[in-house]
């Protein structure tokens, strides 16, 4: 189904990194680089230890087929 452009609300990828931002990283500040790069890294693996999060983030009822 061809999605309209600039509409990152509608992109799969954009609504996991919201999630990620929400849920983990937001509200904190970084003393470095590398803080950040950990605490992208932890908010993933947490991301992926949630079963079928991925999924229900990205299911939209409206594109069922």
């Amino acid at each position: 189904m061809p999605l309209p452009p600039r509409s990152p609300e509608l992109d799969p990828q954009q609504n996991v990194w919201q999630y990620l931002r929400q849920r983990f990283l937001s509200n904190r500040v970084f003393d470095s680089h590398d803080a950040i790069l950990k605490a992208v890294c932890e908010a993933w693996n947490n991301l992926v230890e949630e079963r079928n999060r991925i999924t229900s983030i990205e299911t939209r009822p409206w594109a069922a087929g």
